[in-house]
């Protein structure tokens, strides 16, 4: 008798000991992302995943790529070496939105500029147009109409004149927690919203109000996958906005959008819990792997892919320990940004500058286009200019000019807003090609309607050459 109760007792410690170990593994709930060994999620992925202490909460099934959530402090380690899961990798959240220069325009001061040649009264200001001669391939017929356009920003301002003619509403989606598609004005994070001023520049309608996109016909479709509030987003809603995208038959996918991870590893701070999490070296390259699979993905479905470089002022040949997604992924064409200097003063200067903030590197940008410049002397002068009867300091003149919240316009620099100029030259092409090419297609009549403003052959500004509407529907 005393035996079975000194085991009894024993077995109540022991009971004790395991509950206390128990607990002492939970943590706070973290998502994670399960990537399989192919392109295809184990048949047995829930039932691994509860037996490794998680949840499956989403799934991206055509590259393989699950979303776990889990309190269990072991679970990357157990649920990585489950059947067929090839990593796990938290599903860390990231700034990737590095606009350089944002400026309101109040509408109310605005009228009519009384020597604009276009009832769109804001015209006048998009230099940006002239540079990838966009009049010449409308004045040729080629508007953009019958493409599509997945632009995947933080959001749209789905009312405002010039966006709503061309928004497929209907298609239109968030892949952002607890918010629409549409930009939220009443969120005190980006103040002009991102989404709407790269929309405007692809796509704002010809139609006698304010500005004019490079292709005015085309179709958008807003996929948002950064939040309004913080212009942060997660690696799986970008992957995922991709993927729907291509399955939605976009012919092109903007992102003005990027995350620079340095390939040794890098800790992060979540924008909504402060808490900082850090990935390995190991982790940085199953991101960078799991982003390109979703890329291919959209390739091999005929989509185009556009991106912006980066604001870095980074020179990739040089520096190889950095990544910028996803415009290092593949098949995703990389855009650096031009832009003039002192265009307020002198219409009649080069709207082909290096913009000061843009990486560059041959192995690192296919193409460049008009993203906006500073002459910081203007800046520091306090110059005034008009122009299109529009007073402002000088040196704003040298930013890109679209479209914004609240109905508004806003100037603003950055590659950000030298991909979406690539965009609408994309779908210029792809509309005067009957509506539809593969992507391997698009790029070579990019490639040979671009100007060959640097060195002959591809160089470490402009890539393949800076865009050029008007020649490609020659």
């Amino acid at each position: 008798m005393k035996r079975l109760l000194t085991f009894v007792a024993l077995f109540a410690l022991l009971a004790t000991s395991l509950v206390s170990t128990a607990t002492a593994a939970q943590g706070p709930e973290r998502e994670y992302l399960v990537i399989a060994r192919g392109n295809s999620l184990p048949a047995n992925l829930n039932r691994a995943m509860r037996d490794s202490g998680g949840a499956v909460v989403r799934k991206i099934p055509e590259i393989g790529v699950a979303v776990v959530s889990s309190t269990d402090a072991n679970f990357k380690s157990r649920a990585s070496r489950a059947s067929g899961v090839q990593s796990v990798v938290p599903n860390i959240k990231v700034s990737w939105l590095d606009p350089v220069e944002n400026v309101a325009v109040n509408p109310a001061e605005v009228g009519n500029p009384p020597n604009s040649g276009s009832a769109d009264f804001f015209f006048d200001l998009q230099w940006g147009h002239d540079a990838v001669d966009a009049p010449e391939a409308w004045a040729a017929g080629a508007l953009g109409d019958g493409v599509r356009v997945a632009v995947l920003d933080d959001g749209i301002d789905s009312d405002h004149p010039d966006i709503a003619p061309n928004l497929n509403v209907g298609l239109s989606t968030s892949f952002v927690p607890n918010e629409t598609y549409e930009y939220d004005s009443g969120i005190p994070g980006d103040p002009f919203s991102h989404g709407t001023h790269v929309s405007g520049t692809i796509a704002a309608a010809q139609n006698s109000f304010g500005t004019i996109g490079v292709a005015p016909e085309a179709e958008l479709v807003m996929v948002k996958v950064l939040s309004s509030a913080t212009g942060s987003g997660s690696f799986e809603g970008v992957a995922a906005g991709i993927v729907y995208a291509a399955n939605i038959d976009a012919d092109v996918i903007n992102m003005s959008l990027g995350a620079t991870l340095p390939r040794r590893g890098v800790c992060e701070t979540d924008p909504d819990t402060g808490e900082q999490i850090c990935i390995t070296a190991r982790e940085v390259t199953e991101l960078t792997n799991m982003l390109g699979r979703a890329t291919r993905y959209a390739f091999q479905q005929g989509t185009t892919i556009i991106a912006s470089a980066g604001n870095d002022a980074n020179d990739g040949n040089k520096d190889k320990d950095l990544l910028h997604l996803p415009s290092d992924s593949p098949h995703v064409l990389s855009i650096s940004a031009l832009g003039p200097l002192g265009w307020g003063v002198d219409p009649n200067t080069n709207l082909d500058e290096q913009a000061f903030y843009t990486n560059f590197g041959t192995s690192v940008i296919d193409f460049s286009g008009p993203g906006g410049n500073i002459d910081f002397d203007l800046l520091e002068s306090s110059q005034g200019c008009t122009v299109s009867g529009l007073a402002r300091p000088c040196f704003v003149f040298d930013l890109v000019f679209s479209t914004g919240s609240a109905g508004g316009f806003y100037w603003s620099a950055g590659t950000s807003m030298s991909a979406p100029h690539v965009s609408g030259v994309a779908a210029i092409i792809i509309g005067d090609n009957g509506g539809s090419m593969k992507p391997s297609q698009v790029e070579r009549e990019l490639r040979a309607s671009a100007d060959d403003l640097g060195k002959p052959g591809k160089d470490f500004l402009h890539g393949h050459g800076r865009v050029n509407a008007g020649n490609a529907v020659q």
